[in-house]
């Protein structure tokens, strides 16, 4: 994926009525930002991505939001990044910046994924307090876990599969919710999780049941909406600040860098090549069932 670091907006250029990949809308003081590509699961493309920016910039400046919730629409939040579009641009012999050929630019590689880093981080540094409703599956964990809280599906999955090949979590936020430990867990395995164990261990505020996760958001909203926006905006930077003062900004530059290297190594190669020969499901499947069927010749190979 690809964004422009410096690319400018104002409100006069941004129509949410035109948005290709996001519904935005406001009710009740609430900013709702819905992604909005159903029928590939919400899988995340570079409209989606200037989209999201956009939504947040309209939230923050709008006085009559108090709160932004991001949401999906269908049976998912997110499956993730398209990559099922990035392998067809490889197969068509079009290759994104972020996702290059060899010999590999570490300088463009980091410039692609430290904008998008920013877009997602735009609902942590967010004004406005942001609330991520998932539901279904949250491929796109590293966008969701940068809302200021997360209420999840009990049924709902959540993890990274992409620690097994082909990436790091640029936005470096599961240490930071979850602590060490926890987070080796997940990023060395690329396990998922459901919604309670994600509740259980901190990952998320709550947990409900899929039919119960419209009200439980709209109950929370509600709740601040009544909360002067400074107070809001007060609290909300306090918080943040102790996290950043951890060093959150410095290790999601590491991450960053590292993502980028993910998809540039040996295996990286292999299953990029994968994904052109058999397709994005079966080398998606064969990454994340454990053997050895991604690797064949590898071990002997010049990658």
């Amino acid at each position: 994926m690809v964004l422009r670091r410096k690319r400018l907006y104002t409100l006069s250029n941004i129509k949410p009525d035109e948005f290709k990949s996001v519904q935005y809308t406001t009710k009740d003081k609430v900013a709702y930002v819905t992604l909005n590509r159903p029928h590939v699961l919400n899988a995340v493309d570079e409209d989606m991505i200037i989209e999201l920016h956009q939504s947040v910039i309209l939230a923050n400046d709008d006085d009559e939001v108090k709160v932004i919730v991001l949401a999906g629409n269908g049976k998912a939040f997110s499956s993730g990044f398209d990559l099922k579009k990035i392998s067809e641009l490889e197969r068509s012999g079009k290759v994104l910046p972020g996702n290059q050929k060899m010999p590999w630019d570490p300088y463009i590689a980091y410039k692609s994924n430290e904008a998008l880093r920013e877009v997602f981080m735009s609902f942590w540094k967010s004004y406005k307090p942001t609330i991520c409703k998932l539901h279904g599956y949250a491929g796109t964990n590293s966008l969701a876990l940068c809302c200021d809280m997360v209420i999840m599906g009990e049924n709902a999955r959540i993890g990274y599969s992409s620690a097994r090949v082909f990436g790091c979590p640029i936005t470096a936020m599961w240490v930071y919710r979850i602590g060490a430990e926890k987070a080796k867990r997940m990023l060395f395995t690329g396990d998922s999780i459901d919604g309670e164990e994600a509740a259980r261990i901190g990952l998320v505020l709550k947990a409900v049941p899929e039919e119960q996760l419209d009200d439980e958001v709209e109950r929370l909203a509600k709740r601040m909406v009544n909360v002067p926006s400074n107070q809001l905006f007060f609290q909300k930077q306090v918080i943040n600040h102790a996290i950043e003062q951890m060093g959150l900004f410095s290790t999601q530059r590491l991450a960053t860098l590292f993502d980028g290297m993910a998809r540039h190594t040996p295996e990286g190669m292999q299953f990029k090549k994968r994904m052109v020969e058999v397709g994005f499901k079966k080398a998606v499947l064969e990454r994340d069932s454990g053997g050895d069927t991604l690797w064949p010749g590898l071990i002997n190979s010049k990658l």
